[in-house]
C-alpha cells in the first residue's frame, strides 16, 4: 500500500488505502466492545485535536480513539485557542507543532486547511477533521464500514443522499469514494440546496425524493447546514421541507425491504428523518458512531507507523 502521511481528504486515497483503513478499523471494533477498551498501539505518541467548529461525534471519537491506543490526547477549541487573542491559524498550528506531537486533528470552516498548514508543519500529520463544504473523510470510512458490517461490500449498490447537499462535505467526500469503490449516489435536494454541475461526480441527480427511492440499498440523510446558508429562501418552511425530503415509515417502505437508513449527525428528527424511523431497526445511525472511534483508531494507527497489531 502507497504510505500515507497525511489524511486531507478521500480525493487523495486509492481504493487500496480506503479498503486498508475500512478493514483495519474493522479489526478494532472489539476492542471497543470489550470490558478494558485499551491497547498499547499509541503509547508514547501525542495527538491534538484542534476544532475550530463544534462537533459531538468526531471530537469525542477521535480523543477516545487516542485514549483507547494509550496515546496522550490533548483537545483545543477555538474558544480556549489564541486565534481569540489575535493569533493566526497558521501561528497557532506552528506552535502546537514546536511542541512535537505526532498528530494534528483538525476541523475547520476554510476548505484546504490541511493542505495549507501542511506546508509548514513537515514533521507532523495532519488529519482532516472536516473542512467547511469540501471533505470529511473519516466520516466517510465510518459509512464505509458501516456498509461493509452490513453489506461485506457496497460494490454494486445504490446509495440514495437527500438534503442539503450543496453545503455536506459528507456528500462530497461519499460522491468521490462512490468512483472508487463501484457503488451509485442518488443525489436528492430542492435545486436551492443542489451545487452547480454536480453530475460531474458522475452520480444521479433528483428533486423528487419519491422518485429516486425505489431500489435504493441505503438511504442516507443529511441536516439542513443553517449555519452556512446565505438564502434564507432556500425551501418554504421547515414544514414543507419535512413533508417533500423528510425519510417517514412510508417512505422507507417504497425504497424496498433490505434497505437501511443512515444519518452522520446531528439529526434534526421531524426534519429530515421521522422519529419511527431513526429508531427503526433499519436505522445503522448509531453503529455509524460505534464504527467512527474504530476508524480513527485505524487512521491514527497508521499515520503514526503502527499496523493495529499490538491490539
Amino acid at each position: 500500500m502507497r504510505p500515507l502521511k497525511h489524511l486531507f481528504g478521500i480525493a487523495d486515497l486509492d481504493r487500496e488505502q480506503i479498503e486498508y483503513l475500512v478493514n483495519l478499523g474493522h479489526s478494532f471494533i472489539d476492542i471497543n466492545r470489550r470490558s478494558l477498551k485499551k491497547a498499547p498501539t499509541l503509547r508514547g505518541k501525542t495527538i491534538i485535536n484542534l476544532f475550530f467548529e463544534n462537533s459531538t461525534r468526531t471530537r469525542t471519537s477521535f480523543e477516545l480513539a487516542g485514549k483507547r491506543l494509550s496515546g496522550d490526547v490533548i483537545n483545543i477549541s477555538a474558544s480556549t485557542s489564541a486565534t481569540t487573542k489575535g493569533e493566526s491559524l497558521l501561528d497557532t498550528a506552528q506552535t502546537l507543532a514546536a511542541m512535537q506531537p505526532h498528530v494534528l486533528v483538525i476541523r475547520h470552516s476554510l476548505a484546504g486547511t490541511c493542505e495549507l498548514l501542511a506546508d509548514y508543519l513537515p514533521h507532523t500529520a495532519l488529519v482532516n477533521a472536516g473542512d467547511g463544504a469540501h471533505e470529511h473523510p473519516t466520516q466517510i470510512l465510518t459509512d464505509l464500514l458501516t456498509l461493509k458490517q452490513a453489506w461485506g461490500s457496497p460494490e454494486g449498490k445504490v446509495i440514495t443522499i437527500v438534503g442539503d447537499i450543496a453545503h455536506s462535505r459528507v456528500a462530497r467526500s461519499h460522491l468521490l469514494a462512490a468512483k472508487k469503490l463501484g457503488y451509485t449516489m442518488r443525489v436528492v435536494a430542492p435545486k436551492t440546496l443542489l451545487p452547480s454541475k454536480i453530475e460531474r461526480y458522475g452520480c444521479e441527480v433528483y428533486n423528487d425524493f419519491d422518485a429516486a427511492l425505489p431500489g435504493s440499498d441505503a438511504v442516507y440523510l443529511l441536516r439542513i447546514q443553517t449555519e452556512r446558508l446565505t438564502d434564507s429562501c432556500a425551501f418554504p418552511s421547515i414544514r414543507e421541507y419535512h413533508e417533500a425530503y423528510g425519510l417517514n415509515a412510508k417512505r422507507l417502505r417504497a425504497a424496498g425491504p433490505d434497505c437501511i437508513v443512515m444519518h452522520p449527525g446531528p439529526m434534526n428528527r421531524g426534519v429530515e428523518i421521522a422519529t419511527e424511523v431513526a429508531d427503526s431497526a433499519k436505522s445503522h445511525i448509531l453503529s455509524q458512531v460505534e464504527h467512527g472511534v474504530a476508524v480513527r483508531m485505524a487512521v491514527l494507527t497508521t499515520l503514526c507507523g503502527g499496523t493495529g497489531e499490538e491490539a
